[in-house]
């Protein structure tokens, strides 16, 4: 169900705001774009907050933690492996569910977190927003990934990545006011509704490794 919601977000917002095919548009361009519309750097209103070194910021004890987020984490989540650091941090390094994370070194990939609170490691963006919604900035990032992918596949280094002036350099279009309320009354709720089922998945995951051993071992049974 999330493959297929994020496929049809992801289709309506290329039609709409790179292709320029949204409703009501008669077609004529100024400037290469839309009357109303404008053209930005990515980053000139998108915050790209890169992550901390935290093995600077080790736990105070076994029992207070924050589990770390790093690349491996966008891919599997939290697990046994999982570095842990101190829980006084900076509250900008502390990621909730819903939040927006660009690993943008090695692996480079834009995900919508929703695997629980955690630290922000280096090497990892939290990308976000005081003047557009979340599916805008968040599908202009998937829009641009796969240039950024041959940027970092260019690189001569073990680890290829990008690098800030590649942000800058990242074009968006900006559509009027109208537009954006009518895109967002259509995306918003399939981000939400997507972030939603992950989270429902992430409990069900939770539950079934909690359930399967016991049931395996005979510690528990199911009167059938």
């Amino acid at each position: 169900m999330n493959q297929t919601l994020e496929a049809m977000a992801q289709a309506i917002f290329k039609e709409w705001f790179v292709n320029f095919n949204f409703p009501n548009f008669d077609g004529e361009l100024k400037d290469g774009f839309p009357k109303g519309w404008e053209k930005e750097p990515m980053d000139e209103n998108i915050e790209f907050l890169n992550g901390l070194a935290l093995q600077k910021f080790p736990p105070l004890n076994e029992v207070d933690f924050l589990p770390v987020i790093k690349i491996r984490e966008l891919k599997q989540g939290f697990t046994n492996a999982s570095d842990k650091a101190s829980t006084v941090l900076p509250e900008k390094y502390v990621i909730y569910d819903g939040d927006i994370l660009f690993s943008w070194s090695g692996s480079l990939e834009v995900i919508l977190w929703c695997e629980g609170k955690g630290a922000l490691n280096q090497h990892l963006f939290k990308v976000s927003s005081s003047v557009y919604p979340k599916w805008f900035y968040f599908f202009w990032v998937r829009e641009y990934l796969p240039l950024y992918k041959s940027i970092a596949e260019g690189k001569a280094t073990t680890m290829g990545h990008i690098q800030r002036r590649h942000l800058t350099d990242s074009i968006i279009n900006v559509p009027n006011k109208e537009l954006m309320n009518l895109a967002d009354s259509i995306l918003s709720p399939i981000l939400d509704k997507i972030q939603e089922n992950k989270i429902q998945i992430q409990s069900l995951t939770q539950t079934r490794d909690t359930l399967l051993p016991k049931l395996m071992s005979g510690k528990i049974s199911l009167n059938l």
